[in-house]
């Protein structure tokens, strides 16, 4: 399954790294990451989430789009949030496996 639906209405999502453009390492150069469908380029933002009364967690949350200006210590929502599950075998051999987050975009609150 991928691209489930999330709720995070009950979360503070604080910025702690502004978003930035998307990149990955291949055969030892950077290159820009894209969506498979679009074609057009995709950002990353780092989250501080937290609900009332509880620990937080920082999160990294891919973005479909350009976000624009989205200023550290922010507060913001998550426009289409949702997740995806992975898992796979790293060089190694050793089994990773997680949620990744995905957004359309980030919209200030307040």
């Amino acid at each position: 399954m991928r691209n489930i639906p999330v709720n995070l209405g009950g979360y503070k999502l604080l910025v702690t790294e502004e978003p930035t453009q998307k990149t990955r390492e291949r055969d030892g150069m950077t290159e820009v990451v894209t969506d498979a469908k679009t074609n057009l380029p995709l950002f990353i933002i780092s989250l501080f989430a937290k609900a009332k009364g509880q620990k937080g967690e920082e999160i990294k949350v891919t973005l479909d789009a350009d976000p624009g200006e989205v200023e550290e210590g922010s507060l913001v929502e998550l426009v289409d949030a949702r997740v995806s599950p992975f898992d796979f075998v790293n060089g190694k051999g050793e089994k990773i496996s997680g949620i990744t987050f995905r957004a359309a975009g980030v919209t200030p609150v307040g």
